[in-house]
């Protein structure tokens, strides 16, 4: 039984669509705080358990019989540490033989503000005894995707990652890993850095959006505060902005870089083109 927390969310839902493909649905369990958002994956055949990161007691009742789960990381920054204590304490008590959890690209050394809960949940899920592969995931390019549409509307395309090289890859790509990861065997202790095969700078971004679209859309690299400022603007939670806005920062540092191509070895193929993710988020 191989048990998907967050199995509502983007990337839990890619990682089972991955999963269908090699193991049958009875072995999967998808974990959810509202089940009626996942009918669609139960019509599959997949169990669905109702459980909270909050929740300790709903997490030990959903990993029963579980031999490997996948902890995707909280959405809720500044709780995630907690959380995530929470998930890992309660596949201990499951006695859970494999636990896997989507960490940050290079977190030992990583300028981004996000690698502080991410180091903590590292540091305690190495003391808690329970057998761990990390799956250090580096930027999903649907976070730059998702700035497309404005871009074309206002005539360029805004950040604060200056010359930093970014090598992110599709949501879909670092879900198809961890279904991988949770069914290969021998994967117990392992640390997988994973990013795109190709890495950009935002100027880079903007001039291949630019050719697909037809208009002209610079990049307008802008101090961190000042686009922040305008991710609020936009409409975005001020929170999120922060994030948003520190992480470019974090990739103007080289945060979002990495060349090894573990994730393409992983996965056998080539990661995901940037040119092919922006043609389909044109359409």
């Amino acid at each position: 039984m191989i048990v998907i927390t967050g199995a509502s969310g983007q990337l839990g839902r890619l990682v089972i669509k991955s999963l269908l493909a090699k193991v049958p649905a009875s072995q999967i369990a998808a974990t959810v705080r509202n089940p009626e958002r996942v009918s669609d994956l139960a019509a599959l055949g997949v169990q669905i358990r109702k459980a909270d990161y909050s929740n300790p007691a709903s997490l030990e009742t959903a990993f029963q019989g579980a031999e490997k789960v996948l902890l995707i990381s909280s959405s809720e920054v500044g709780q995630r540490l907690a959380q995530h204590k929470n998930v890992i304490d309660a596949a201990k008590k499951a006695g859970v033989a494999l636990l896997a959890y989507t960490s940050l690209l290079h977190v030992d050394t990583s300028p981004l503000f996000l690698a502080g809960e991410h180091k903590e949940t590292e540091a305690y899920l190495r003391l808690s005894g329970v057998p761990f592969v990390l799956l250090r995931n580096g930027w999903y390019t649907e976070n730059y995707l998702a700035s497309i549409q404005p871009a074309l509307q206002h005539g360029a395309f805004i950040g604060s990652a200056g010359e930093g090289r970014i090598a992110s890859a599709a949501r879909a790509d670092y879900a198809e890993a961890a279904a991988v990861v949770l069914t290969s065997a021998g994967q117990t202790g392992k640390v997988y850095e994973l990013a795109g095969e190709e890495s950009y700078t935002l100027a880079e971004f903007a001039a291949e959006l630019s050719r697909q679209s037809g208009k002209q859309i610079p990049y307008v690299n802008l101090p961190e505060a000042e686009f922040k400022a305008a991710l609020v603007g936009a409409g975005l939670p001020e929170p999120l902005a922060g994030v948003l806005a520190g992480s470019d920062v974090g990739a103007s540092k080289g945060g979002l870089f990495d060349d090894k191509r573990q994730l393409s070895a992983l996965i056998g193929r080539a990661t995901t083109p940037l040119s092919s993710l922006i043609q389909a988020a044109l359409k």
